[in-house]
């Protein structure tokens, strides 16, 4: 029986490989776009940058460093420069699938860092798996701007799994949905009508601004904003703002909210203030055609009816007043159930004057439609 040589010896030491087996190796070089591993075997390995991760950013000096020891799948045993080709994501892949699949089967919610935004959706990677989320999916409101989840860990669980074609689709949108169902129902447990609460404005439009009470959103109606005269949500509120409201109505999930407070309501010393026969100053807020409307203070108006205006007939108010005029006349009329009051600038200039009543008087009917209109 012939001796073995030592370099036959040598051959029979190190062990065979095959393409696609997983082997444990040991970090010996980290360069900048391959990490070189000794696998046991008669050549060394190489887990080049794309087969180390599917993050382009990564830096492999800081991620790794020699002494480590990890398991790499074979790619190719011979490169055809005698080199062992490996791969490490496509392991973890391999393996993420299965975590993934876990994950879909037991509707699990996980939870990974937003790796891409694109133009359809946002993409993040688990296990070296990349599951995309179509933006449809991503809240349970429609975000046209998704670039502020760049670099955001999300919760998420798997709505479709199909490894077949690569497609792992994820689903914010379930999660937000139910958080907010949550949220509400302890919101709409501790809060009654008349309560006053904060919020914060989420968005203003032209009828009025939606606040966020922190579970739901209610409206502040413009009509609601002030006792006064509001001309645009928009000079009074901005997104952001904090605000302190009064919670005027709940109907079902709807919550309409008021800052008419009862403790500055205008009204309630109006009897005193305007007591029939007293002398006021205030401002032409707007005209009509019969009368103009004068803001005696936020929240108060008066009708100064076209007839009132002058001893000296007047065919419209717009002929000898504009709005912003400051207008001094006696009140004629108090009415604090209906809240009119009626002025005339002509009982001043000839006190004397004996007015019929029914020109005097506030035209009730012309009021009730100037202010329906309002």
């Amino acid at each position: 029986m012939s001796e073995l040589t030592f370099e036959q010896m040598l051959e029979d030491s190190i062990k065979t490989i095959h393409s696609g087996e997983v082997v444990e190796g040991t970090v010996i070089d980290v360069k900048a776009e391959e990490i070189i591993l000794n696998i046991g075997y008669k050549s060394d390995g190489i887990l080049t940058k794309n087969e180390y991760t599917n993050d382009s950013g990564v830096d492999l000096q800081k991620a790794v460093k020699v002494g480590d020891t990890m398991e790499v799948k074979v790619l190719k045993v011979n490169d055809g420069e005698g080199q062992v080709m490996l791969t490490y994501k496509r392991l973890a892949a391999d393996r993420g699938n299965k975590r993934i699949e876990e994950a879909f089967n037991n509707k699990e919610v996980l939870k990974a860092t937003v790796a891409q935004v694109l133009d359809g959706g946002l993409s993040v990677i688990v296990d070296e798996v990349r599951i995309f989320i179509p933006a449809s999916l991503v809240s349970d409101t429609y975000e046209k701007d998704l670039t502020k989840y760049a670099g955001q860990e999300i919760e998420f669980v798997i709505s479709e799994y199909n490894p077949k074609r690569r497609r792992y689709i994820g689903d914010r949108r379930q999660l937000v949905a139910a958080q907010k169902a949550e949220l509400q129902k302890e919101l709409f447990e501790k809060i009654h009508e008349g309560d006053i609460v904060e919020g914060t404005v989420k968005n203003v439009t032209d009828f009025g601004a939606f606040i966020d009470l922190g579970g739901a959103d209610g409206l502040l109606h413009i009509s609601e904003m002030s006792w006064g005269r509001i001309e645009h949500p928009k000079k009074v509120f901005k997104v952001g703002d904090k605000v302190k409201v009064l919670i005027k109505e709940i109907s079902g999930s709807k919550v309409a909210l008021s800052l008419k407070f009862d403790d500055e309501n205008p009204w309630k010393n109006a009897a005193d203030k305007y007591a029939v026969g007293s002398v006021v100053t205030g401002k032409v807020a707007r005209m009509t055609d019969f009368g103009a409307f004068v803001e005696l203070e936020a929240g108060v108006d008066a009708l100064l009816h076209v007839s009132q205006i002058s001893k000296e007939h007047v065919d419209k108010p717009a002929d000898v007043l504009k709005v912003g005029d400051e207008v001094t006349a006696k009140v004629t009329d108090f009415n604090e159930s209906d809240r009119k009051i009626s002025l005339s600038i002509k009982a001043l200039t000839a006190p004397e004057a004996t007015e019929d009543a029914d020109e005097v008087a506030v035209n009730v009917d012309e009021v009730i439609a100037a202010q329906t209109e309002e």
